[in-house]
């Protein structure tokens, strides 16, 4: 599909790529990761044309076509669906020349245009992109709003959803999850998995590569370093090498130390035993890869503040919404000094209001809400990094706040955030989304707060200051509420979730996985009702005219169950054939735990040994993430046929 071929490539004179080489294969799904400005985003305009190579060759198929994901789009007075029908091309084109058909009369031209349109589906279309508006959380009523009325957040889902409305061989996507919520990053995780070209995603979102990756192609000092699984296997195969570097190893130790101190923490604190197994779990894993980011930019933490009230902050009898709309009614709540807690929700189920709410904004509508005497908000949103100032440095922001701390003191504190130098004293006018996100997460760390309130805390951030971020809330002593897509994050940071539904938030008793199937069951819910409804009215047609069957109508239902049931059999048995495949992974997994487990692995003697081992353990995790995705692909189509035959 694509083969890249001793390529240099510079930006601005600076070397990005040198003398590299990579082959990419059909249906492939590649996550490109690496440090921010590494080369990542201009590789996808090497890809479309826009930049040029130094030297080398990179060759894609005669007739490829490519589908991108823009980062930015325009007002305009096309309708949202309009606008995401706009990414099919070819059925805009052949509506242009159907209309000139029409215009001239010419018949043979409009019976030649509308065999093209029934070739290519069009009378599916608008469903289509409809479908696709829906799963990236816009209401039905949003497709018929111009895009004039989204703001920008909302508009870049509308570049992801054209983006994906247009056939194409090669799909390339930056940063698609950043203005996502966790609802519309689980249904583009299930979208992609089914897409039949190659795709190549720029991400910061673990969870999202470990769901949707079969590659991953990591920037690493100019040079293209290919890995086969996906995320995870990519971290365990880098960790495996960093460990052995002797001048990491103490870095490597600490990194674990405060891991581990996060996970006795939570054994002592928690209370659900299904959370604590996933939890304890998560954390298990961060001990392995903790080796990959020993070389990170980025290390801090929240500063411990000086006096704490008990309990922080609580509402009583609370409503929250907007002017006289009620979104949230019943809130009643107190956080407690060491409170972690996620919110999980429908898109606009009100998880942003409630945070407002916490924060004493004019959303909460009625109730008492009481204040700690020693209350310190820290809150980070996306639209808080429109109030920093863009012609103050990082510097300077901290200085205001703090006029007689040291300028040595301040700029240790920055170099945390990887603001070095003159950097640490330039506006951040010219800085971006990420590098002010920064900024915004220093400032709140700077003020030392007792309750952080972070809404989306990771768009922008790349996977290091990611998993910074999460060290820094592990280690964090004061109370914590987030809404966030990243689900690394929030599996390595709180201790319970609260689910904001239906005009009430209530204690979640389940973990992500659970939440995640709740997500599914609804969206069946909702998809199958108007199925329903209508199934109702022709039962009850039926119903008025007699149950009687005619002998022509018995023989054509007998010969469709017939198709059916002989349309079913191979998803039957690729549904056998992949659950004798997993159990057959599982325990090659378990062998392999107990073989890693010889203390001789360790010594001089067993590092080759240790080294083959876990390169099998990474590929037999990888493999299983795949067949089970394949699993529920085909036991979705085996439930689906069955519903058709039950009916």
């Amino acid at each position: 599909m694509l083969t890249i071929t001793d390529l240099s490539l510079q930006r601005g004179g600076v070397w990005l790529l040198e003398s590299v080489s990579l082959t990419v294969q059909p249906g492939q799904r590649v996550a490109i990761v690496g440090a921010n400005g590494a080369g990542k985003s201009s590789l996808f305009q090497l890809l479309l044309g826009q930049l040029a190579q130094e030297q080398g060759t990179v060759s894609l198929p005669g007739g490829c076509r490519i589908a991108h994901m823009a980062q930015e789009v325009r007002a305009s007075g096309r309708s949202a669906r309009d606008f995401v029908l706009d990414g099919d091309l070819d059925l805009r084109r052949l509506e242009r020349e159907l209309e000139q058909a029409e215009a001239v009369g010419d018949d043979h031209a409009i019976a030649r245009i509308h065999g093209e349109l029934d070739v290519h589906e069009a009378w599916s279309a608008a469903r289509r992109a409809e479908a696709l508006i829906r799963g990236l959380g816009f209401s039905d009523e949003d497709a018929d709003r111009p895009v004039s009325a989204f703001s920008g957040g909302w508009r870049i889902r509308l570049n992801l959803a054209q983006a994906l409305m247009r056939p194409s061989d090669l799909l390339l996507l930056d940063e698609p999850t950043n203005h996502l919520d966790l609802d519309a990053c689980l249904w583009l995780e299930n979208w992609l998995r089914r897409y039949q070209g190659t795709l190549l995603f720029i991400s910061h979102d673990r969870d999202f590569m470990d769901r949707v990756a079969t590659h991953v192609v990591h920037f690493d000092r100019r040079k293209l370093e290919l890995y086969t699984g996906n995320y995870s296997a990519f971290e365990g195969q880098r960790s495996e090498r960093l460990a052995q570097q002797q001048a990491g190893f103490e870095r490597q130790q600490a990194r674990i130390a405060e891991i581990q101190r996060f996970i006795d923490r939570f054994k002592a604190q928690a209370t659900k035993a299904r959370q604590a197994q996933s939890r304890v779990k998560a954390l298990e894993r961060m001990e392995r890869i903790a080796p990959a980011h020993i070389d990170s930019p980025f290390s801090f933490e929240f500063p411990v503040a000086e006096k704490v009230s008990n309990p922080l902050l609580g509402i009583r009898n609370g409503k929250a919404g907007h002017g006289s709309t009620t979104i949230l009614d019943g809130i009643n709540l107190t956080l407690l000094p060491g409170s972690r807690i996620g919110l999980l929700g429908p898109n606009g189920a009100g998880k942003s209001t409630l945070m407002d709410a916490l924060r004493g904004e004019s959303t909460l509508l009625s109730g008492e809400r009481t204040c700690g005497e020693h209350l310190a908000i820290g809150y980070f949103a996306q639209h808080q990094l429109e109030s920093l100032d863009l012609d103050a440095s990082p510097f300077l922001h901290l200085q205001r706040l703090a006029p007689k701390a040291s300028e040595q003191s301040i700029r240790n504190f920055l170099g945390g955030f990887d603001f070095h130098g003159d950097e640490a004293l330039s506006p951040i006018r010219s800085f971006s989304g990420g590098e002010k996100a920064r900024v915004a997460l220093a400032v709140i760390a700077w003020q030392k707060p007792n309750l952080l309130l972070l809404d989306e805390p990771t768009n922008h951030l790349d996977l290091e200051m990611r998993q910074a971020l999460t060290m820094a809330l592990q280690n964090f002593e004061g109370a914590i509420v987030v809404v966030s897509h990243d689900r690394h994050l929030l599996r390595n940071t709180v201790d319970e979730f609260w689910l904001v539904n239906d005009g009430r938030f209530v204690e979640y008793e389940g973990d992500l996985e659970d939440y995640e199937r709740w997500l599914a069951d609804r969206r069946k819910d909702e998809t199958e009702a108007p199925k329903r409804s209508q199934s109702g009215q022709q039962d009850s047609a039926e119903s008025a005219v007699g149950t009687g069957e005619s002998a022509d109508d018995r023989k054509a239902r007998k010969r469709a169950e017939a198709a059916l049931r002989q349309k079913l059999s191979p998803y039957r048995k690729q549904q056998v054939s992949l659950e004798k495949e997993m159990d057959r992974l599982n325990q090659r997994l378990v062998v392999l735990e107990g073989e890693l487990a010889d203390p001789e692995l360790y010594e001089e003697s067993g590092k080759v040994r240790m080294k083959g081992l876990l390169g099998e353990q990474a590929t037999a995790k990888a493999r299983l993430e795949e067949v089970e995705a394949q699993w529920l692909e085909v036991s979705e189509a085996v439930e689906s046929l069955e519903a058709e035959l039950a009916d």
